[in-house]
Formats: C-alpha cells, sequence, structure tokens
C-alpha cells in the first residue's frame, strides 16, 4: 500500500462529464505528514508502517481533524458553472478562477444524453429521481443543443460589436464552463468528498469528487484513504434518535424499521432514520444468507 509518487500524476487531467477535468498541480506531504504531525514529540524512524497505519486510523476514527491539515494539493478543475456553485460554498480552499471579465468566455458547455436525463425526486426537494424514458426526454438534448448555440453565437455577436467582456457574459448559461485553481488541506478535502461523494449529492458533482478521491487522493496517501473509506465514506454517523430506532428494533418492541421510528416527529427526521436502519438492516440480512 506504497503511494505513488506525485510527479506521475501531476497535470494529467481526468475527464469529467461532456468536456470538464480534474487535474493535479502539485501536493505537499502524503501519508507520513499525517503521522509526523501527530507525533510531534517523538520524531522521525520511531514507529513502523503498521503502527502508521494503526495510528492514521484512530485520528481518522475518532475525527481527530489537526494532523491532516497538514497535507495540501492543488488541483486546476473545468467544472460547469452550477456545479462551481456547490463547489465554492466550501469555503475551506484557496481558489483562483478564470475571469470572463478580463478573456472570454470558455468556448464550451456541459451537456446531457438524452438517456441521462433525471426526474424530480419525491422523496427529496433537491434531488433527483429516476431516469426519464425515452418517451419522456424526448428532444430534450436537441433542444439543449439548440439552446447553447444560440447563447454562444449572441455572447459572441456582444464581443463583435465591441460590447464589454464583463456586460457580454451576462446571457451566458449555467452550463458554460469555468475553470479555477483550487489549493485545500487534506482534511477540508476529505470533508469535501465525504459530502459529494455521498448518494444524496447531485450527480454532476458527484463524478468530479469521485474523480478526484479515486485518481488522486487514494494513489497518494493510501493509508489515509483506506481509514476514509473505512471510517467515512463505508460508515454511518448514528444520533441519539437513530439509537433508540435501532434498540426498539433490536429488542423486538418494533416489529419493522417503520414501526421503529414512527415516534419521531419531524418527517425528515424520521425519513433520515428509517433510512439508516434499513440499512443496517438490509446489511445483516445479507450476512445471514
Amino acid at each position: 500500500m506504497a503511494p505513488i509518487k506525485p510527479e506521475t500524476l501531476k497535470w494529467q487531467k481526468f475527464p469529467v462529464g461532456s468536456d470538464g477535468f480534474v487535474c493535479l498541480v502539485d501536493v505537499m506531504g502524503d501519508d507520513s505528514s499525517v503521522v509526523q504531525a501527530a507525533r510531534v514529540s517523538y520524531g522521525a524512524g520511531t514507529k513502523t508502517v503498521n503502527n502508521d497505519r494503526g495510528l492514521i486510523r484512530y485520528l481518522m476514527r475518532h475525527r481527530h481533524s489537526t494532523p491532516f491539515e497538514m497535507a495540501e494539493l492543488k488541483f486546476l478543475v473545468r467544472v460547469p458553472m452550477d456545479c462551481w456553485r456547490q463547489w465554492i460554498r466550501h469555503r475551506t480552499a484557496n481558489v483562483n478562477e478564470y475571469s470572463t471579465r478580463y478573456s472570454e468566455a470558455i468556448d464550451s458547455a456541459a451537456t446531457t444524453l438524452p438517456n441521462k436525463w433525471r426526474s424530480q425526486s419525491k422523496a427529496n426537494n433537491q434531488g433527483s429521481g429516476d431516469y426519464l424514458s425515452v418517451e419522456q426526454a424526448d428532444g430534450l438534448s436537441e433542444r439543449e443543443a439548440e439552446f447553447l448555440e444560440m447563447a454562444r453565437n449572441v455572447y459572441e455577436e456582444r464581443i463583435a460589436c465591441g460590447v464589454a467582456r464583463e456586460q457580454a457574459r451576462k446571457d451566458l448559461p449555467l452550463s458554460t464552463y469555468t475553470e479555477a485553481y483550487w489549493k485545500v488541506d487534506l482534511h477540508n478535502l476529505l470533508h469535501f468528498l465525504s459530502l459529494r461523494m455521498d448518494s444524496h449529492a447531485q450527480q454532476e458533482i458527484r463524478d468530479y469528487a469521485t474523480t478526484i478521491g479515486e485518481k488522486i487522493v487514494k494513489p497518494l496517501f493510501p493509508l489515509v484513504w483506506e481509514a476514509f473509506e473505512d471510517y467515512r465514506l463505508g460508515g454511518m454517523f448514528l444520533t441519539k434518535l437513530d439509537i433508540e430506532c435501532l434498540a426498539k428494533y433490536i429488542s423486538g418492541e418494533a416489529q419493522t424499521p417503520e414501526s421503529a421510528v414512527r415516534h419521531i416527529e419531524n418527517k425528515r427526521e424520521q425519513f433520515e432514520a428509517l433510512d439508516k436502519l434499513k440499512r443496517i438492516n438490509s446489511i445483516v440480512a445479507n450476512k445471514v444468507m
């Protein structure tokens, strides 16, 4: 589980979406940087690799974040503006974005394949449901292409007429790609990934997060990534109410997951508790089988 050399990844563009990418520009640190920070009083060479793995797993398991802040990664990303709006909400990074005041807007926009249009979720007001049928999505991608071409032509007409770039850009669609340098420490990067790789995250930003995690962070920080998968990605946070529901179900007081969560008044919390209980129940059932 040795980390690979950063030089093998730097400036390699990993494609995401129709024309996006993520690219590692630079990295400071590796697994040993986390260990070194945690063992500042020990000095180098006092522990074995197995000890290092155990310490990293302990730090991740108990959410000791400071040692993970001692490593940093810098990326160059090309991302649609609507996706970038979600990305930039994570304010724990240093950002320098492509400026459409100084330069003409990137002549590329994210497009959607005919079989990739999603319905509005009935359970989550801010999420997606199932994919639309071919009949429901008929013509959507064609009209998207027509709209994008028209929007670009209007923009370029303004530029050709001498309109200032800062004003000419105002009607560009949110699917227009932007580029940015994004520098973040490992702790805050893992927090970003834990949220944006989650199944509840929007698919488009989930694709970016998964690419960053699997293609870049995992090979550079294998011990950290192993612990991250075990305790964050594959783990589950249980609230006091969740534990009460689980206890009711295990004890037999509640016969079904639905009846175990019925006492929770808030419907959103009830839905989340039920989802966790069903996940646990499914794991147990698979083990028994």
